[in-house]
């Protein structure tokens, strides 16, 4: 496949996760899945990783630490750039450390399992406020 293929590929398996329930820790297609789940789903979905565990994490950790735990498991796979193309993500801080992350549809939008929408949902950076105000950083598997 082609990048080009590969990113279509990432986009496509994003969206047959919308609508699924937002739930902690869950990565279950129609049934629940939380934002760092779905990352791992959807390229996993789309054959350029292979689906790993996480292991145990509270719902509040980055309130309390600052070690960036998502963005290791992140950088195991993916490199940061300047400026995401379609299948990149997108990760925001929140508390002490990188802890929310969405797949780049065409920036600036992203699908993402948000707990306050209560599912996995399509975004808009320029329609959030509350994304908005947060520091972003952008990652891609592909090395260009």
């Amino acid at each position: 496949m082609t990048e080009a293929q590969q990113r279509t590929a990432l986009v496509e398996a994003a969206r047959s996760w919308l609508n699924t329930p937002y739930h902690h820790k869950a990565r279950v297609k129609g049934a629940g899945v939380d934002c760092a789940q779905l990352l791992i789903g959807v390229y996993a979905d789309a054959g350029l990783i292979k689906a790993f565990d996480t292991g145990d994490y509270p719902p509040d950790w980055m309130l309390h630490r600052e070690e960036e735990r998502f963005l290791a498991w992140v950088e195991r796979y993916l490199v940061e750039v300047e400026s995401p193309l379609p299948g990149d993500v997108a990760i925001w801080r929140f508390g002490r450390s990188f802890s929310h992350g969405a797949i780049v549809v065409a920036w600036p939008q992203f699908i993402h399992a948000y707990r306050v929408a209560g599912c996995v949902c399509l975004g808009q950076l320029d329609q959030d406020i509350d994304l908005m105000r947060r520091s972003i950083k952008f990652y891609s598997f592909f090395q260009g």
